[in-house]
């Protein structure tokens, strides 16, 4: 089979012939159709010092997929060979207080699929059963393939009530554009997405935004004001990593404001904690997806006719990973992905 390897100390991946793999009792062999490329896939291509002491190269690399099911291992259950399927990102121990809690989310030592362990940026990949996910009947395996990023979003969008409420989401990268569908779609009052980017900032108002904002020119203040909001944002989703943006979310949020934190910064940087605490603020950080929870909100978020389509912008036959990862590296791109059917 064909696979995307990352070799040690050296940028960019190789094409590979690899073997096909083989299940074991409890594992599953997935043929793949769609797979994304992510911000995490980039540090790994670039093969910084986070990649670098993470990734045990040479190892396939990908973790956003979606394939239909090629083989059952001889312990595995209620799967049927050529469903349409995707998988939970990150395989726990098991053995955690969280994991025998049943919080698998918080697991101690989780290992990522395409980090970690062999990933989907390949023709064929492994796949533990209890990380399998059963995608609904007639799903487009592009939208399949989007599950976990769009579990980033749903996961983090939701985790405070946002019904009615004026959210501000810091960051218009796929991951905050997603999350913007997903608050307008339950019914937030105002949703403001501020970026620097000016074509991601397009789409956030085509994914729902009421607003968007690019921060270099544009004034929150004021845009409150358009809004009629007299307070400040209710809920603040913060997807950039960048200090700035927390910064924004300090002076534009109300007196007991929620805030969920996904975003990664690129180093440790300083926080205004008597803002934090004088306004009684609710800091929440967000890994990951509940699962499977989140899983089962992503589906009654499609079945009730969110559309998280207009994210993707560029779609490339998997030979083409190169022109992938170019594009994803451009000013003016979504989710990039890799076709592995061509």
């Amino acid at each position: 089979m064909r696979a995307l390897v990352k070799h040690p100390d050296e940028e960019g991946f190789r094409l590979e012939e690899m073997p096909k793999p083989t299940p074991g009792p409890d594992e599953v062999v997935v043929k793949v159709h769609t797979a994304g490329i992510c911000g995490t896939d980039l540090h790994i291509y670039r093969w910084d010092d986070w990649a670098r002491s993470t990734v045990p190269a040479p190892m396939t690399i990908g973790h956003e997929f979606s394939g239909h099911i090629e083989e059952l291992g001889s312990n595995v259950g209620g799967f049927v060979v050529g469903e349409l399927v995707g998988a939970e990102g990150h395989v726990v121990c098991g053995q955690c207080r969280n994991c025998l809690a049943g919080r698998r989310h918080l697991c101690q030592e989780p290992k990522g699929i395409g980090v970690n362990i062999p990933g989907a940026f390949a023709d064929y990949v492994v796949i533990p059963k209890g990380n399998l996910w059963r995608h609904e009947e007639g799903l487009s395996p592009e939208i399949a393939a989007l599950f976990d990023p769009f579990g980033n979003a749903v996961h983090t969008a939701l985790k405070f009530p946002v019904l009615g409420e004026d959210v501000l989401i810091t960051g218009a990268g796929p991951i905050g554009l997603m999350a913007a569908a997903v608050v307008n779609h339950a019914g937030a009052r105002n949703t403001v997405v501020t970026d620097v980017n000016p074509f991601r900032l397009a789409l956030a108002l085509e994914m729902g935004a009421t607003r968007a904002v690019d921060v270099r020119s544009g004034d929150l203040g004021a845009v409150q004001a358009e809004l009629g909001m007299t307070e400040g944002f209710d809920v603040a989703l913060e997807v950039s990593g960048s200090p700035a943006a927390f910064d924004d979310i300090l002076a534009n949020t109300i007196h007991g404001a929620n805030v969920a934190m996904l975003g990664i910064p690129a180093e440790p940087f300083p926080i205004d904690w008597s803002t934090v605490i004088f306004n009684m603020l609710n800091l929440k950080g967000i890994y990951g997806r509940e699962m499977f929870d989140t899983w089962y909100k992503m589906n009654v978020l499609i079945q009730s006719g969110i559309d998280i389509s207009p994210v993707i912008t560029h779609r490339f036959p998997a030979a083409d990973y190169e022109k992938a990862f170019a594009a994803l590296q451009s000013a003016e791109s979504g989710k990039v992905l890799l076709d592995w059917t061509s």
